[in-house]
Order: structure tokens, then C-alpha cells, then sequence
């Protein structure tokens, strides 16, 4: 949306030449620019299907294969192949209380969650994620997963951040499964091999616009075919956003630039809340300079954190779970050693991670991708020398706000979890609030594939394949082709790489791991002069 108003506004320039704005100036600018009128200068293709996801990362995929197996003709909209979905990235693994390297118990997990989250998690969702959480993993196995493996054949567990046994008083448990350290990557590819055996059907670079919203109940979505530019509405009867985060809202980020919170928006303009915005997690182990992400499983495996004065510094912040400390935990830590001097590199301004004391061939086995990572990003061999990392923007644990079933919810009154008819969402688009206010590592793969499922169950618990649908109004999407209409003849001062650069800086200057009301302020009136140029 910034990168759309940005281009299409002007702000008067004052005496001195300095642009400035009222609020109610501001105000106008925005109503004016955003009302449109209707046109038909645009062939508008219709579609009909029983149910769309709009996204094809893990929870995209998920949702897909679970609709396509209750025999629901779907199709799946993204703006990219499917296997370029960010969930590709991820490295550490999926929790799960398997037991498979010690006693577990899913109840544990929940307790690890519920306290990782700051106590601000929904506990009805986390209790739900985690007792489906060993058999959402056995169904990944089924499907073909590629899992890393005990001696004895069973699905390999990692130590990582934030996992106890017992309810906190068991010690560290390992409870992460892992494919190596390309979990994410053998996820996708794989559930991507599942929607195709289900026949999903998938319309690929396909940019989904807006929601197609009829008296309170969503009828799907207009999106733009980017290969040729035609418009096209979809229409369903279910509509899953599994679009992604927004992380990119930010300069330094471990997430792709795709990353960009397109569902978040399409909800927004839709009139309906978003939630918990303010929860964004920073990784406490991005390479320095360059954002990408050495995964937490790197300390799982025995990685340690030390400043410039050599100090392995998390035993005077964690003393018990030391390096394996939560992520939030984690991040704050690194940042007040380098408010205070202790950082490390020419400016004193990040931290070394340190691999170089284990076997070469843990190394190799374990971390093979994390080694490749740093030898391209960082010119650091791990074996030899330390990886310099800086806490980046991560994860956001706020997004459209769901129920455990996955279904968009709202306030209506007094009711405030009033189901928003034909609307879902799942992954780190959406925020059932299993990760409160912080998302403990090696949770995000199973929310979007405990989430996912759990939204192609419900479509089947209340619609049935082939229903007859209403028919769309008239003049559905319309509005959205008219307000492409005008920022495609839009004439404003500056690139829209430049705004969105401008707008990235103020975020990451601003509303950072460390965050005050002044800062909060002078940020927000930054970003509504970069809204407005």
C-alpha cells in the first residue's frame, strides 16, 4: 500500500520550501486518493472454484493438499512458484513431542510455548498446535519427507532455544525434528509434490489484489495475472490468505523481499482488524551486514555467543539455558553488550558466533547449508573463525486474526470472536496467537502445517464439494481496478524503490528491539511524510 499512495500524492511545499502536513490535511490527501470510480476499461476474467489459497509456502500447500484430499476443487493462487515460497528458507526443523531422543510429553511442549510467548499466547490454540504436533510430523514422514535419522532409524531430534522437559525443571529437551539444516526446503518441495498429486490447481505468478466482500462474507479474491496483465476474479466459497509475513516492512531482514504482508493488507482495505502488529521477533543470529539467517540450530548443536572480550556472555543473562535462551531473550542480550562497548569488528557493533570448536564433521553433517551460508555471506570459513551475526528482523508473530480452526474472526458487538463467513488465513499471515510475543524457534513450521490442516478440516466440517455459490454483484472489484487505474497513471516526484527504502530506514531506526514512546512518535511522523511526498 505505501509504495501505491506514495507515487499518486502530493504535499505542499511550505514558505521555507520544507514539505510538512496536518493531520487532517493528511486525512484528505488519503480519502481523495483512494476514491475511485467505477470503470470498465479492463476484461475481467471469471473463475469459480470450491475453495482459493491465495499463497503456496508450507501453510499455502497445507491447506491445498487438505482440501484437495476432502475432494474440493481447488486452486492456488501465488505470486511466486511454489518452491520459490519462503518457507523454503527455513533451517532449524519443526517441534514436535515425539520422544524419539528422550521422554517427552506434548503438554511440556505447550508449557515451553505458552512461557516463551511472554504468557500472551491464546493457550486453547497452543494446546491445540502442540497435541497435533506429533502427528502432524508422522503425516510429513508419510508424505515423503526427507528427515535426518537416529542409528536406530528414528526421525532425529535437536536441542534448540526455549525447549525444557518436565514443565522447565527436566532440563533441555530435543524435541526438533530437522532435515539438516534445510527443513524448510525439503518441507516445501515435498508438499508441493503432494498438491500436485492431489490435483491442485495453481495459478502461478498470479498477485493477488483484494478480497471480493459482499455484505460481511467474502466470495474470494481479484488478482493480476503479472504474465500478461489481465484481471481475474475467483470466486469460492472458502478463500484461505496464506501469504506470508511482513517482514520486509524493515531494512534488515532475515525474510525474502517478497515478503512484503500482501494478505495483511488485502485485510486491511477490507475494513476488518489486523492483530498484535507490534510483535515482530528479531533473530538473535543474522549474518552482519548481509541479514541472512544462521538458524538457532547452530547453538543447538553446541554454538556459543562471546563479545570482543572473548566472555561467553548469555551464562551472565541465562545462567541455565545460557545460548539456547529464547530468541527475545537472546536478541536483548546481544544488543545491551553492544550498547556497552562489548561488541566486536571495527565499529563495535555485532557479536561472534562461534562454531570453530566443533568436529569438522558435525559440522558437515549437522550444518552443512549454515557453513555454505557463511563462507558466501560472511568469507568466513566456520571451522577456523567465528561468524559475525546481529539480532535482524525474523518473524511477526501479529497477522489476521484467526481462531484455532483458522477461521478470520472480528468484533461484532460484544462478541469478539465473530467469524467472518468464507474468509481464513493460517501461517505467519495469520495470528491465532500461538506465539503471543514471541514465536519459540522450530514453532513456525508446525503452526503452517498444523494450521494449514486444520483449515482444509473445517471447510469440510461446514461446505461441501461442488455447492452451489451466489452469484458475485455486478461490480465486484471494481474499485480495485479503478484504484490500479490511477496509480498506473500516477506522476509523483520520487521512484517507489526510493519511498519504500526511506520507509524501511525509519523502521528500523525506530521500532526496533528496543523501542520507546519518543522513538514510536518520531518515527510514526517520519513515515507519514514519506506517505505523502
Amino acid at each position: 500500500m505505501w509504495r501505491c499512495v506514495a507515487r499518486g500524492l502530493r504535499v505542499p511545499s511550505s514558505s521555507s520550501g520544507k514539505r510538512s502536513i496536518s493531520k487532517d490535511s493528511l486525512r484528505s490527501h488519503i480519502t481523495r486518493f483512494f476514491s475511485t470510480s467505477p470503470t470498465s476499461s479492463y476484461t475481467i476474467v471469471d473463475h469459480t472454484y470450491d475453495a482459493v489459497v491465495v499463497g503456496a509456502g508450507g501453510a499455502g500447500l497445507r491447506a491445498a493438499i487438505g482440501l484437495s484430499e476432502h475432494g474440493f476443487n481447488t486452486a492456488c493462487i501465488t505470486k511466486l512458484f511454489p518452491t520459490r515460497s519462503h518457507t523454503v528458507a527455513a533451517q532449524g526443523g519443526i517441534n514436535a513431542a515425539l520422544g524419539n531422543m528422550s521422554e517427552d510429553d506434548w503438554r511440556w511442549h505447550m508449557y515451553d510455548t505458552v512461557k516463551g510467548s511472554d504468557w500472551l499466547g491464546d493457550q486453547d490454540a497452543i494446546q491445540y498446535m502442540c497435541r497435533e504436533a506429533p502427528k502432524a510430523v508422522i503425516e510429513l514422514e508419510n508424505y515423503g519427507l526427507p528427515f535426518s535419522r537416529t542409528e536406530d532409524g528414528k526421525i532425529y531430534q535437536r536441542a534448540f532455544g526455549g525447549q525444557s522437559l518436565d514443565f522447565g525443571k527436566g532440563g533441555q529437551a530435543y524435541r526438533c525434528a530437522c532435515a539438516a539444516d534445510r527443513t524448510g526446503h525439503a518441507l516445501l518441495h515435498t508438499l508441493y509434490g503432494q498438491a500436485m498429486k492431489h490435483n491442485t490447481q495453481f495459478f502461478v505468478e498470479y498477485f493477488a489484489l483484494d478480497l471480493l466482500m459482499s455484505s460481511g462474507t467474502c466470495q474470494g479474491v481479484i488478482a493480476l495475472n503479472m504474465e500478461d496483465g489481465t484481471l481475474h476474479r475467483f470466486r469460492s466459497s472458502s478463500t484461505i490468505l496464506a501469504t506470508g509475513g511482513y517482514g520486509r516492512a524493515y531494512f534488515s531482514a532475515t525474510s525474502a523481499h517478497t515478503c512484503t504482508g500482501d494478505g495483511n493488507a488485502m485485510v486491511a482495505r477490507a475494513g476488518l482488524p489486523l492483530q498484535d502488529l507490534e510483535f515482530v521477533q528479531f533473530h538473535p543470529t543474522g549474518i552482519y551486514g548481509a541479514g541472512c539467517l544462521i538458524t538457532e540450530g547452530s547453538r543447538g548443536e553446541g554454538g556459543i555467543l562471546r563479545n570482543s572480550e572473548g566472555e561467553r556472555f548469555m551464562e551472565r543473562y541465562a545462567p541455565t539455558a545460557k545460548d539456547l535462551a529464547s530468541r527475545d531473550v537472546v536478541s536483548r542480550s546481544m544488543t545491551m553488550e553492544i550498547r556497552e562497548g562489548r561488541g566486536v569488528g571495527p565499529l563495535k557493533d555485532h557479536i561472534y558466533l562461534h562454531l570453530n570448536h566443533l568436529p569438522p564433521e558435525v559440522l558437515k553433517e549437522r550444518l552443512p547449508g549454515i557453513s555454505e551460508t557463511a563462507a558466501i555471506f560472511a568469507g568466513v570459513d566456520v571451522t577456523k573463525e567465528p561468524i559475525p551475526v546481529l539480532p535482524t528482523v525474523h518473524y511477526n508473530m501479529g497477522g489476521i486474526p484467526t481462531n484455532y480452526h483458522g477461521e478470520v474472526v472480528t468484533v461484532k458487538g460484544n462478541d469478539a470472536d465473530a467469524v467472518i463467513p468464507g474468509l481464513m488465513a493460517a501461517g505467519e499471515a495469520a495470528c491465532a496467537s500461538v506465539h503471543g510475543a514471541n514465536r519459540l524457534g522450530a514453532n513456525s513450521l508446525l503452526d503452517i502445517v498444523v494450521f494449514g490442516r486444520a483449515c482444509a478440516n473445517r471447510v469440510a466440517e461446514i461446505h461441501t464439494p461442488g455447492e452451489k455459490q451466489k452469484p458475485l454483484e455486478a461490480n465486484a472489484g471494481e474499485k480495485t481496478v479503478a484504484w490500479l487505474d490511477k496509480i498506473r497513471n500516477s506522476n509523483g516526484s520520487l521512484p517507489t524503490s526510493k519511498i519504500r527504502l526511506n520507509m524501511q530506514r525509519v523502521m528500523q531506526n525506530n521500532a526496533a528491539v528496543f523501542r520507546t514512546q519518543e522513538t514510536l512518535e518520531e518515527g510514526t511522523k517520519l513515515l507519514i511524510v514519506f506517505l505523502v511526498i
